[in-house]
């Protein structure tokens, strides 16, 4: 199927290297129609300049820190440089600290705690308030997730910023419902981004997919997660908002 997403137009954060998701989803959208705005900041704007290039028709890169006030309040601006609206947004931001990875919740001080709910959780509203002028009735919101049912290891403070990221994404769907945007999140199993190189014992987790996915789960192929974003994306699922999607191979669904 081609042309899913014709004449759409869609902020996408996230895009570091050929390995982030959202380089996959930005990707597949294109090749579905879409016009694409990517966003990056700080040191890593050059990174996502040079690698939108490797992209087809090598989209335009606004800045945009979501922790910045100033940046959220110019970010409609910065995109009506490009595009007179927005039809859809992908939030593939994530961060937290490395003390606050693989060594439990016990001894982590705030100020990293913080930090990690700062990126992770807090963005995911904030970003939805910033570009909701641009949005149009019938657009699409979707954030990346990581099953936040459950504690994994090592896991530990993002776990926890990524069951925030699930709440909030509850209330986020029913606060836009009324401008007639959807918000959703995509579940991902693991993938060999570089936000898991951050993860202490990564491979505890290709192992256990390896073992458990029903459907079987390759690390290095972001491409079903990639489709399934650009489907919410899309106008295929005009009345789901406020759910979880899990693209894990099935994991999610089966115990021990």
């Amino acid at each position: 199927m081609t042309g899913l997403l014709d004449g759409k137009r869609l902020l996408i954060t996230g895009v570091l290297t050929e390995q982030s998701i959202a380089f996959a989803v930005a990707r597949t959208a294109i090749e579905q129609g879409a016009d694409v705005v990517l966003t990056g900041f700080g040191r890593a704007l050059s990174l996502t300049t040079r690698i939108a290039r490797r992209l087809p028709g090598e989209p335009p890169v606004v800045e945009l820190d979501v922790t910045s006030p100033d940046d959220l309040r110019l970010l409609p601006k910065r995109v009506g440089e490009h595009v007179d609206g927005l039809d859809g947004v992908l939030h593939a931001i994530g961060f937290a600290p490395a003390a606050a990875l693989g060594s439990g919740v016990l001894q982590t001080d705030w100020a990293d705690v913080g930090t990690a709910l700062h990126v992770s959780t807090w963005s995911y509203p904030a970003l939805a308030g910033a570009c909701l002028p641009m949005l149009t009735r019938g657009a699409s919101y979707v954030g990346l997730d990581f099953d936040a049912r459950v504690a994994w290891p090592a896991y530990d403070w993002m776990g926890v910023a990524k069951a925030g990221l699930e709440s909030a994404n509850r209330y986020l769907a029913r606060d836009l419902g009324e401008h007639g945007v959807r918000a959703n999140l995509v579940a991902a199993g693991p993938l060999k981004t570089m936000a898991a190189k951050s993860i202490p014992g990564f491979e505890t987790f290709e192992q256990a997919w390896d073992e458990r996915a029903p459907l079987g789960w390759d690390v290095r192929d972001p491409e079903p997660v990639a489709r399934t974003c650009v489907a919410l994306l899309s106008d295929w699922f005009p009345a789901t908002t406020g759910t979880v999607v899990y693209v894990d191979g099935g994991f999610s669904a089966v115990g021990v």
